[in-house]
């Protein structure tokens, strides 16, 4: 499942504070988590699907590189993020 156009300005709006604020790195980090959270549903029903699971995988790569950034510019931001989300490093 792509995400939708209204999903996705849900998203950037919540955490980019703007629709149209795509570069915001809370709000990629948001868009990743939600699509990372679609792939692990879909690997538990199809267990086998190993194309989902390299994408998964690629999804987690590009997340922690932009919280490892985030982490290094601005600790709050990087703290208040993961809190919200309920990421666990």
């Amino acid at each position: 499942m792509l995400l939708t156009t209204e999903s996705k300005k849900a998203i950037f709006l919540k955490h980019g504070k703007s629709e149209t604020n795509t570069g915001n790195s809370e709000a990629q980090i948001a868009m990743f988590t939600e699509r990372i959270n679609h792939l692990t549903e879909h690997l538990k029903t199809f267990k086998k699907d190993f194309s989902t699971e390299r994408s998964l995988i690629n999804f987690v790569g590009k997340r922690r590189s932009l919280l490892d950034y985030l982490h290094k510019k601005d600790i709050n931001r990087y703290r208040a993020i993961i809190k919200e989300l309920g990421i666990r490093k």
